[in-house]
């Protein structure tokens, strides 16, 4: 791996724009794309062995899956709004269709699937809303697919980090298997910034600094957290929002704060 920090591209025939799979992060679970489409523009897929979980980072959609048609969904046309989204739940071995009933940014989360699930709707008013940290370390959350809610891998969220805070700070690690106090989770960062032109800073790092990665992220890049603590810092004048997209042998978020950094929450 040469660098966690994956940027997006000019949209291909289907609106991509940017994608992470298995494979081209070399860990097992988490895959992630996002999607640009026109309005009329159509996505056609099939989830094959992986659950889905689509989210609707902005604009409105008609999905359909099987027998299941969702129409003209969608309330939320610019991710600073900071309305929770709409997102549609897909089992593995599921065709599906997407239609841009208007512009529309479509993020697609993938991990393993096991069959356990129906296509649902997950409606803005079924997104968990919470506020963590204090002063300059306070987020935002929207959660869209926590582990309460039913699916076999995915863990999908929203985070809103206000400019100049902290975010998954202090700095927190899962990747070891030792429930019921830390869980495996592979994760994925998608970076956006408003105003557009600013950034922001993401580090991923071990115990052992084998890992020991600090990126400048710019709106529309993607992180990949494969191991390690990865915090967030929001630059001054620029609101930050990530989506992140968690999987791993177990479907359970436990994490441990870095000792060092520990004694922030412990005032």
């Amino acid at each position: 791996m040469t660098s966690l920090l994956v940027r997006p591209h000019e949209p291909d025939a289907q609106g991509k724009v940017l994608e992470v799979t298995p494979a081209s992060a070399g860990w097992d679970h988490v895959g992630f794309r996002v999607h640009t489409l026109a309005k009329g523009q159509h996505l056609e897929g099939n989830t094959e062995g992986r659950e889905h979980c689509l989210v609707l980072l902005s604009g409105r959609a008609s999905v359909t899956s099987g027998e299941h048609r969702w129409e003209d969904i969608g309330e939320r046309m610019d991710i600073f709004e900071k309305a929770p989204p709409y997102s549609v739940y897909l089992p593995d071995g599921a065709s599906y269709s997407v239609e841009a009933t208007t512009d529309l940014e479509l993020a697609v989360c993938s991990a393993p699937g096991h069959g356990n699930h129906a296509p649902r709707l997950i409606t803005p008013d079924q997104v968990k809303c919470s506020t963590r940290g204090s002063g300059t370390n306070t987020r935002h959350i929207q959660d869209i697919l926590p582990e309460t809610e039913p699916a076999d891998s995915l863990l999908v969220v929203e985070v809103y980090t206000p400019a100049g805070n902290w975010s998954s700070y202090p700095p927190h690690k899962h990747d070891v298997d030792n429930l019921p106090e830390e869980s495996i989770l592979e994760e994925t960062y998608y970076h956006r910034v408003n105003p557009s032109q600013g950034f922001a800073f993401q580090r991923v790092y071990t115990d052992d600094r084998s890992l020991d990665e600090t990126m400048a992220v710019e709106n529309g890049c993607c992180v990949m957290v494969p191991r390690g603590y990865h915090p967030v810092g929001a630059a001054h004048g620029y609101d930050l929002y990530y989506l992140n997209v968690m999987a791993g042998p177990k479907r359970a978020w436990k994490f441990q704060n870095d000792p060092a950094h520990e004694w922030i929450v412990k005032q």
